[in-house]
């Protein structure tokens, strides 16, 4: 593989297929193992309030491209010219709006040169367009037991503050469920070699993080190399234990760049 490295994508195997193609034709060797499985969830009462009062909201924010497949297909229409807003946090949700049939005339998320992609970044982009009194809609994903991850909803509750704070009434729900993999002993021998022998992992997701340290309890960290895709996440990362982490945007580019770094 010449100069390329050892990598290990740990996102949901639905987002990183385009990851895989770039980082074996950039001669690195990877390893596809998803720390996060996607689920559906029941169609709860929320649910059919949310499908119901859709075109009515002033904006739907999708939390993740996850967020978007699981919404549209629980039945949720593309609406009209006069229908809400539709945000986005980063270009991966947006391609799946996109992909959807919405508009990008109709999506607002960050830029493609922004520094960083998270709701702090489309906060800037929204919030002299939002109108009090009128609801936004929170689509996001929950952990299978219910819970989530306080790192994984920081970002979200931080949006959530400053649309009150406007006056804008909010709703959540959860469209879609994250669930801890099962790994058999075989691959549970793997990721423990992998925490030392130089691989590379790659964090996209808090949750992740707290899904490994599930797997494998008592495994030392200290001598890991990772890659986090927000501050947050390297945060979550170095409580951990990960004892090197770099941090870069969620893009491919950025990641081939910090990788070359760590080289």
């Amino acid at each position: 593989m010449g100069h390329g490295r050892r990598v290990i994508l740990t996102r949901p195997s639905s987002d990183s297929q385009a990851w895989v193609s770039g980082l074996q034709q950039a001669s690195h060797y990877v390893l596809n193992w998803p720390l996060i499985d996607i689920a559906p969830v029941q169609h709860t009462q929320s649910m059919h309030d949310m499908l119901a009062s859709a075109a009515s909201c002033q904006a739907i924010m999708f939390v993740s491209r996850n967020a978007v497949v699981h919404a549209f297909a629980a039945g949720l229409q593309v609406a009209k010219e006069n229908g809400p807003r539709y945000w986005a946090t980063g270009p991966g949700t947006r391609q799946a709006l996109l992909d959807a049939g919405v508009l990008a005339a109709r999506i607002d998320a960050p830029p493609a040169d922004a520094i960083q992609f998270d709701t702090e970044a489309l906060w800037q982009q929204v919030q002299r367009q939002v109108q009090a009194h009128q609801t936004v809609w929170i689509l996001r994903g929950a952990d299978a037991d219910n819970t989530e991850s306080a790192m994984q909803g920081v970002g979200r509750d931080w949006l959530m503050q400053q649309l009150l704070a406007a006056g804008v009434p909010v709703k959540t729900l959860a469209v879609y469920q994250r669930v801890c993999p099962q790994w058999d002993p075989a691959q549970l021998d793997r990721a423990t070699a992998a925490a030392s022998d130089g691989s590379v992992w790659i964090f996209t997701s808090s949750q992740a993080i707290a899904h490994l340290k599930q797997l494998l309890p008592v495994v030392n960290w200290e001598a890991t190399k990772a890659i986090a895709t927000h501050d947050r996440i390297a945060q979550a990362a170095a409580q951990a234990g990960v004892g090197s982490v770099v941090v870069c945007k969620p893009a491919l580019g950025e990641l081939l760049s910090s990788l070359e770094s760590l080289a």
